[in-house]
Protein backbone atom coordinates (compact mmCIF):
# COMPACT_ATOMS: atom_id res chain seq x y z
CA UNK A 1 0.00 0.00 0.00
CA UNK A 2 1.31 3.43 -0.88
CA UNK A 3 0.24 7.05 -0.44
CA UNK A 4 0.24 9.31 -3.48
CA UNK A 5 -0.33 13.05 -3.51
CA UNK A 6 -0.74 13.95 -7.18
CA UNK A 7 -3.23 13.24 -9.93
CA UNK A 8 -0.36 12.29 -12.23
CA UNK A 9 0.79 9.52 -9.86
CA UNK A 10 -2.70 8.02 -9.51
CA UNK A 11 -3.28 8.01 -13.24
CA UNK A 12 0.10 6.40 -13.92
CA UNK A 13 -0.56 3.59 -11.45
CA UNK A 14 -4.11 2.95 -12.71
CA UNK A 15 -2.82 2.93 -16.31
CA UNK A 16 -0.31 0.25 -15.33
CA UNK A 17 -3.06 -1.83 -13.73
CA UNK A 18 -5.20 -1.45 -16.84
CA UNK A 19 -2.36 -2.76 -19.00
CA UNK A 20 -2.45 -5.88 -16.85
CA UNK A 21 -6.21 -6.23 -17.36
CA UNK A 22 -7.02 -5.53 -13.71
CA UNK A 23 -10.27 -4.08 -12.40
CA UNK A 24 -10.22 -1.03 -10.14
CA UNK A 25 -12.46 -0.06 -7.23
CA UNK A 26 -12.65 3.40 -5.65
CA UNK A 27 -13.65 4.27 -2.09
CA UNK A 28 -14.04 8.07 -1.80
CA UNK A 29 -13.56 9.33 1.78
CA UNK A 30 -12.69 12.47 3.71
CA UNK A 31 -10.28 10.50 5.88
CA UNK A 32 -10.25 9.90 9.63
CA UNK A 33 -11.26 6.38 8.72
CA UNK A 34 -13.28 4.06 10.95
CA UNK A 35 -14.98 0.66 10.71
CA UNK A 36 -17.63 2.06 8.38
CA UNK A 37 -14.97 3.03 5.85
CA UNK A 38 -13.27 -0.32 6.46
CA UNK A 39 -16.43 -2.13 5.34
CA UNK A 40 -16.35 -0.20 2.05
CA UNK A 41 -12.68 -1.02 1.50
CA UNK A 42 -13.33 -4.70 2.27
CA UNK A 43 -16.17 -4.78 -0.26
CA UNK A 44 -14.01 -3.13 -2.92
CA UNK A 45 -11.09 -5.48 -2.30
CA UNK A 46 -13.44 -8.45 -2.58
CA UNK A 47 -14.97 -7.27 -5.86
CA UNK A 48 -11.96 -5.70 -7.64
CA UNK A 49 -8.34 -6.56 -8.37
CA UNK A 50 -7.08 -3.21 -7.04
CA UNK A 51 -8.58 -0.60 -4.70
CA UNK A 52 -7.92 3.15 -4.49
CA UNK A 53 -9.04 5.01 -1.35
CA UNK A 54 -9.25 8.78 -1.69
CA UNK A 55 -8.49 10.64 1.55
CA UNK A 56 -9.42 14.28 0.93
CA UNK A 57 -11.28 16.76 3.11
CA UNK A 58 -13.10 18.54 0.30
CA UNK A 59 -13.41 22.27 1.07
CA UNK A 60 -16.04 22.76 -1.61
CA UNK A 61 -18.71 20.83 0.29
CA UNK A 62 -18.40 22.85 3.51
CA UNK A 63 -20.43 25.98 4.13
CA UNK A 64 -18.80 29.12 5.62
CA UNK A 65 -19.96 28.30 9.18
CA UNK A 66 -19.21 24.56 9.03
CA UNK A 67 -16.33 22.54 10.44
CA UNK A 68 -13.78 22.50 7.58
CA UNK A 69 -10.87 23.64 9.75
CA UNK A 70 -11.68 21.38 12.70
CA UNK A 71 -12.70 18.27 10.72
CA UNK A 72 -10.55 15.44 12.17
CA UNK A 73 -7.54 14.29 10.19
CA UNK A 74 -5.07 11.46 10.85
CA UNK A 75 -3.33 10.19 7.72
CA UNK A 76 -1.03 7.81 9.62
CA UNK A 77 -4.03 6.06 11.18
CA UNK A 78 -5.81 6.02 7.82
CA UNK A 79 -2.81 4.39 6.13
CA UNK A 80 -2.72 1.62 8.73
CA UNK A 81 -6.43 0.91 8.27
CA UNK A 82 -6.28 0.90 4.45
CA UNK A 83 -3.32 -1.48 4.53
CA UNK A 84 -5.03 -3.71 7.10
CA UNK A 85 -8.11 -4.10 4.90
CA UNK A 86 -6.23 -4.64 1.66
CA UNK A 87 -6.37 -1.30 -0.15
CA UNK A 88 -3.59 -0.59 -2.64
CA UNK A 89 -3.37 3.22 -2.83
CA UNK A 90 -4.38 6.20 -0.74
CA UNK A 91 -4.87 9.29 -2.86
CA UNK A 92 -4.26 12.18 -0.47
CA UNK A 93 -4.05 15.41 -2.48
CA UNK A 94 -3.77 18.95 -1.18
CA UNK A 95 -6.70 21.25 -2.06
CA UNK A 96 -4.45 23.07 -4.54
CA UNK A 97 -3.93 19.80 -6.43
CA UNK A 98 -7.67 19.27 -6.86
CA UNK A 99 -8.65 22.90 -7.40
CA UNK A 100 -6.08 24.88 -9.37
CA UNK A 101 -6.06 28.67 -9.34
CA UNK A 102 -8.99 29.93 -11.38
CA UNK A 103 -11.04 26.76 -10.90
CA UNK A 104 -14.57 27.61 -12.03
CA UNK A 105 -16.28 24.43 -13.26
CA UNK A 106 -18.89 22.71 -11.12
CA UNK A 107 -21.26 19.75 -11.24
CA UNK A 108 -24.66 20.53 -9.77
CA UNK A 109 -28.06 18.86 -9.45
CA UNK A 110 -31.67 19.88 -8.83
CA UNK A 111 -34.61 18.05 -7.20
CA UNK A 112 -32.67 15.36 -5.29
CA UNK A 113 -30.57 17.99 -3.51
CA UNK A 114 -33.45 20.23 -2.45
CA UNK A 115 -34.66 18.17 0.52
CA UNK A 116 -33.07 16.79 3.69
CA UNK A 117 -29.43 17.91 4.03
CA UNK A 118 -29.75 20.13 0.98
CA UNK A 119 -32.01 22.52 2.89
CA UNK A 120 -29.62 23.27 5.73
CA UNK A 121 -26.42 22.77 3.72
CA UNK A 122 -27.14 24.58 0.42
CA UNK A 123 -23.62 24.34 -1.07
CA UNK A 124 -22.94 20.80 0.10
CA UNK A 125 -24.09 18.68 -2.82
CA UNK A 126 -22.55 20.87 -5.50
CA UNK A 127 -19.26 20.26 -3.72
CA UNK A 128 -19.92 16.52 -3.45
CA UNK A 129 -20.92 16.14 -7.10
CA UNK A 130 -17.94 18.17 -8.29
CA UNK A 131 -15.30 16.34 -6.26
CA UNK A 132 -16.75 12.88 -6.95
CA UNK A 133 -16.84 13.63 -10.69
CA UNK A 134 -13.21 14.70 -10.50
CA UNK A 135 -12.27 11.52 -8.63
CA UNK A 136 -14.13 9.41 -11.17
CA UNK A 137 -12.27 11.18 -14.01
CA UNK A 138 -8.92 10.80 -12.26
CA UNK A 139 -9.20 7.14 -11.19
CA UNK A 140 -11.65 5.89 -13.83
CA UNK A 141 -12.81 3.04 -11.57
CA UNK A 142 -15.01 0.14 -12.59
CA UNK A 143 -16.81 0.29 -9.25
CA UNK A 144 -17.21 2.90 -6.50
CA UNK A 145 -18.43 2.34 -2.94
CA UNK A 146 -20.39 4.64 -0.63
CA UNK A 147 -22.00 4.17 2.76
CA UNK A 148 -25.77 4.11 3.17
CA UNK A 149 -25.46 6.37 6.24
CA UNK A 150 -25.08 9.22 3.75
CA UNK A 151 -28.24 8.05 1.99
CA UNK A 152 -29.03 11.28 0.15
CA UNK A 153 -25.44 11.49 -1.09
CA UNK A 154 -25.70 7.92 -2.37
CA UNK A 155 -28.94 8.71 -4.22
CA UNK A 156 -27.43 11.89 -5.70
CA UNK A 157 -24.32 10.10 -6.94
CA UNK A 158 -26.30 7.23 -8.46
CA UNK A 159 -28.50 9.74 -10.28
CA UNK A 160 -25.51 11.79 -11.43
CA UNK A 161 -23.80 8.69 -12.84
CA UNK A 162 -26.97 7.78 -14.74
CA UNK A 163 -27.62 11.31 -16.01
CA UNK A 164 -24.05 11.86 -17.20
CA UNK A 165 -23.60 8.35 -18.67
CA UNK A 166 -20.64 7.51 -16.47
CA UNK A 167 -19.58 3.89 -16.96
CA UNK A 168 -19.20 3.16 -13.23
CA UNK A 169 -21.17 0.85 -10.97
CA UNK A 170 -22.15 2.51 -7.69
CA UNK A 171 -22.58 0.26 -4.66
CA UNK A 172 -24.17 1.34 -1.38
CA UNK A 173 -22.97 -0.49 1.73
CA UNK A 174 -24.83 -0.93 5.04
CA UNK A 175 -24.43 1.42 8.01
CA UNK A 176 -21.84 0.22 10.53
CA UNK A 177 -22.73 0.94 14.15
CA UNK A 178 -21.04 1.04 17.53
CA UNK A 179 -21.99 -1.76 19.94
CA UNK A 180 -24.60 0.53 21.53
CA UNK A 181 -26.21 1.40 18.18
CA UNK A 182 -24.69 4.81 17.35
CA UNK A 183 -23.85 5.03 13.65
CA UNK A 184 -20.11 5.26 13.02
CA UNK A 185 -19.07 8.80 12.05
CA UNK A 186 -15.84 10.77 12.04
CA UNK A 187 -17.79 13.55 13.77
CA UNK A 188 -18.53 11.31 16.77
CA UNK A 189 -15.12 12.39 18.06
CA UNK A 190 -16.55 15.87 18.67
CA UNK A 191 -18.92 14.55 21.33
CA UNK A 192 -18.25 14.91 25.05
CA UNK A 193 -18.99 11.89 27.24
CA UNK A 194 -22.39 13.31 28.14
CA UNK A 195 -23.16 14.16 24.51
CA UNK A 196 -22.05 10.70 23.41
CA UNK A 197 -24.74 9.16 25.63
CA UNK A 198 -27.31 11.69 24.44
CA UNK A 199 -26.51 10.81 20.82
CA UNK A 200 -27.99 7.35 21.31
CA UNK A 201 -31.39 8.99 20.88
CA UNK A 202 -30.73 8.93 17.13
CA UNK A 203 -30.44 5.16 16.87
CA UNK A 204 -33.29 4.67 19.34
CA UNK A 205 -35.56 6.79 17.17
CA UNK A 206 -34.46 4.86 14.07
CA UNK A 207 -35.32 1.59 15.83
CA UNK A 208 -38.70 3.02 16.82
CA UNK A 209 -39.49 4.03 13.25
CA UNK A 210 -38.36 0.65 11.90
CA UNK A 211 -40.58 -1.21 14.34
CA UNK A 212 -43.60 0.91 13.47
CA UNK A 213 -43.12 0.23 9.76
CA UNK A 214 -42.45 -3.47 10.39
CA UNK A 215 -45.70 -3.67 12.34
CA UNK A 216 -47.66 -2.25 9.42
CA UNK A 217 -47.74 1.53 9.93
CA UNK A 218 -48.18 3.23 6.54
CA UNK A 219 -48.83 6.82 7.61
CA UNK A 220 -45.59 8.77 7.32
CA UNK A 221 -46.85 11.53 9.63
CA UNK A 222 -47.43 9.02 12.43
CA UNK A 223 -43.93 7.58 12.13
CA UNK A 224 -42.36 11.03 11.98
CA UNK A 225 -44.31 12.24 15.03
CA UNK A 226 -43.29 9.26 17.15
CA UNK A 227 -39.63 9.63 16.19
CA UNK A 228 -39.72 13.39 16.72
CA UNK A 229 -41.28 13.04 20.16
CA UNK A 230 -38.59 10.58 21.19
CA UNK A 231 -35.74 12.80 19.98
CA UNK A 232 -37.26 15.86 21.66
CA UNK A 233 -37.26 13.97 24.97
CA UNK A 234 -33.45 14.28 24.98
CA UNK A 235 -32.49 17.76 26.32
CA UNK A 236 -29.19 17.90 24.41
CA UNK A 237 -30.82 17.09 21.06
CA UNK A 238 -32.00 19.66 18.53
CA UNK A 239 -33.70 18.38 15.37
CA UNK A 240 -32.64 19.58 11.94
CA UNK A 241 -35.10 17.24 10.21
CA UNK A 242 -37.02 14.00 10.55
CA UNK A 243 -38.48 13.10 7.15
CA UNK A 244 -39.65 10.23 5.01
CA UNK A 245 -38.93 10.55 1.29
CA UNK A 246 -39.17 8.54 -1.90
CA UNK A 247 -36.00 6.44 -2.12
CA UNK A 248 -35.15 7.62 -5.64
CA UNK A 249 -36.42 11.21 -5.86
CA UNK A 250 -35.73 12.27 -2.24
CA UNK A 251 -39.12 14.03 -2.23
CA UNK A 252 -41.43 13.77 0.78
CA UNK A 253 -44.30 11.28 0.59
CA UNK A 254 -47.47 11.01 2.71
CA UNK A 255 -47.73 7.22 2.83
CA UNK A 256 -45.42 4.24 2.72
CA UNK A 257 -46.72 2.92 -0.58
CA UNK A 258 -43.32 2.71 -2.33
CA UNK A 259 -39.64 2.15 -1.42
CA UNK A 260 -38.80 4.96 1.00
CA UNK A 261 -36.03 6.44 3.07
CA UNK A 262 -36.59 7.64 6.62
CA UNK A 263 -33.77 10.08 7.37
CA UNK A 264 -32.90 12.20 10.40
CA UNK A 265 -30.38 14.92 11.15
CA UNK A 266 -29.97 15.97 14.77
CA UNK A 267 -27.63 18.34 16.56
CA UNK A 268 -26.20 16.97 19.78
CA UNK A 269 -24.75 20.11 21.29
CA UNK A 270 -23.02 21.69 18.30
CA UNK A 271 -22.38 18.41 16.48
CA UNK A 272 -24.68 17.51 13.60
CA UNK A 273 -25.26 13.76 13.22
CA UNK A 274 -27.32 11.83 10.69
CA UNK A 275 -28.94 8.39 10.62
CA UNK A 276 -31.57 6.61 8.53
CA UNK A 277 -33.26 3.46 7.43
CA UNK A 278 -34.59 2.24 4.07
CA UNK A 279 -37.99 0.57 4.24
CA UNK A 280 -36.81 -2.10 1.81
CA UNK A 281 -34.13 -3.17 4.32
CA UNK A 282 -36.62 -3.91 7.10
Amino acid sequence: MKIVKTIKEVRAQVAEWRKQGLTVGLVPTMGYLHEGHASLIERSVKENDRTVVSDFVNPMQFGPTEDLQTYPRDLQHDAMLVEQYGGDIIFNPEPEEMYKDGFSSFVDMTVLTQELCGLSRPVHFRGVCTVVTKLFNIVKPDNAYFGKKDAQQLAVIKHMVEDLNMDIKITGCPIVRESDGLAKSSRNTYLSEKERQAALVLSRSIDLGKNMVKNGEKDCAAVIKAMTDLINSEPLARIDYVKIVDEKTMQQIPALDRPALCAIAVYIGTTRLIDNFFTEDI
